[in-house]
């Protein structure tokens, strides 16, 4: 269980972060309102308990947000004088890298969602394979064609070899319907996929395909 100061810590760390994207949010609001001219260059915005009651945030995330902006030359932040609007350009060119910012986060957020959907569709998948198998072996005295698994063993001298070079069809009668490699199934590998130790075959042929994959791959 997390004691008091580590999750005090965390809730820090939180805080922080979010705090960040804030300023970060507000700051690129205000740049907006400048490339869109409704604040115009030389205008002297309000100081920062005003501009925070407007955000509704604290003054030291207003005065984040106008220090971003000054970094990038946007404004001029006059101390105890509030801040002065420089550049209406430079407000458009920090619109158009935050936009292009954002476009590579969200297309690396579809990726991230991508390969998890992939992932859970791969476990469905290989739970559907077992499934069948195990179906198919309850009734393989009635099956001329039941379907096997076959796992490569580390002394196998199939590893590195392709399906093609081992003439694995021909040698077994057996036709390979999917890898399973490192939890990612390969449905229907073509003659030139290489195996690997640990790799798990699923295939389908006669009664006897399984002891002849055994002796090829000895």
């Amino acid at each position: 269980m997390d004691s008091a100061p580590d999750r005090s810590t965390r809730a820090k760390r939180e805080q922080k972060k979010e705090g960040g994207a804030i300023y970060e949010r507000i700051a690129y609001d205000i740049a907006k309102r400048i490339a869109n001219h409704e604040i115009d260059e030389g205008t002297r915005l309000s100081g920062r308990s005003l501009m925070s009651s407007e955000y509704g945030v604290s003054p030291e995330t207003i005065r984040r947000a106008f220090s971003l902006l000054e970094e990038l030359e946007v404004v001029h932040v006059m101390h105890n004088s509030g801040v002065r609007v420089l550049s209406t350009e430079k407000a458009k060119t920090y619109i158009k890298k935050h936009q292009k910012h954002d476009e590579g986060r969200s297309l690396l957020q579809r990726m991230r969602e991508i390969l998890d959907e992939q992932e859970t569709l791969n476990r469905e998948l290989y739970s559907t394979a077992k499934q069948l198998f195990t179906m198919n072996n309850r009734f393989k005295e009635s099956n001329p064609f039941p379907l096997y698994e076959y796992t490569i063993a580390e002394e196998s001298n199939a590893i590195g070899k392709n399906l093609g070079e081992l003439r694995f069809w021909q040698e077994t009668g057996a036709t390979i319907v999917a890898i399973r490699r490192d939890g990612v199934i390969n449905l229907s590998p073509g003659p030139l996929e290489r195996l690997a130790h640990g790799d798990i075959l699923m295939m389908v042929g006669p009664h006897d395909c399984l002891r002849r994959t055994e002796q090829l791959f000895d």
